[in-house]
């Protein structure tokens, strides 16, 4: 019995592989840059295994919560619509910046360096948010295209990459969906830079 639980648990936990793939472009201009511009875009994702769209997914939710208990819903919707500023973004940022600080390279991923010679476009593509019941859980996965463009021609795509299903987890347990879907946005950064510590800096 012990046996069956422990693997139970362990299938339960399993996060999945992210895969990452260069759609086109190198990364050869990425090299000398010390300011790269951060840019996210969410205006056309989708959620779950349903493809549902975000208002969607907002509005059942809601519902749902609220009827399990009166105004939770009404609640939970104002920490989703404040998660993608509070959480997604500074996530994927400090994860990115760290990687490159530990590998001892000067250059700095941010919102609002509109002098900056190249942008990053995080263009959200699909959310998983995942779940968590104390004793068993599922990781959330987060699904991105991320697109280096030349900031004041932005029709200019230097270099693009497919991020799916990056997984979004903690350890212990973590019952926030914002938060899981946070560790996601966290988990695509930090393959990004090393993918490009790899590439551009060989």
């Amino acid at each position: 019995m012990k046996k069956l639980v422990v693997a139970f648990l362990f299938l339960s936990c399993a996060m999945s592989a992210q895969d990452m793939n260069v759609v086109s472009g190198d990364f050869k201009f990425l090299k000398d840059q010390k300011e790269i511009n951060v840019e996210f875009d969410y205006s056309k994702f989708t959620m779950m295994k349903e493809k549902k769209t975000e208002a969607q997914y907002v509005e059942e939710r809601t519902k749902d919560l609220n009827t399990k208990t009166r105004g939770t819903g009404d609640i939970w919707k104002k920490k989703w619509n404040s998660s993608k500023e509070l959480i997604w973004n500074p996530k994927f940022l400090e994860l990115a910046n760290v990687i490159f600080t530990k590998d001892g390279k000067d250059v700095n991923f941010q919102e609002g360096l509109t002098n900056a010679p190249y942008t990053l476009i995080v263009e959200t593509v699909w959310i998983y948010p995942g779940w968590d019941a104390g004793i068993m859980k599922q990781a959330a996965k987060v699904s991105t295209n991320l697109k280096f463009v030349e900031t004041k021609n932005k029709s200019n795509v230097l270099l693009e990459i497919s991020s799916e299903e990056a997984p979004g987890d903690q350890w212990g347990n973590n019952y926030s969906n914002e938060s899981r879907i946070g560790e996601g946005y966290a988990k695509t950064a930090k393959s990004l830079a090393k993918m490009i510590l790899k590439k551009a800096y060989k």
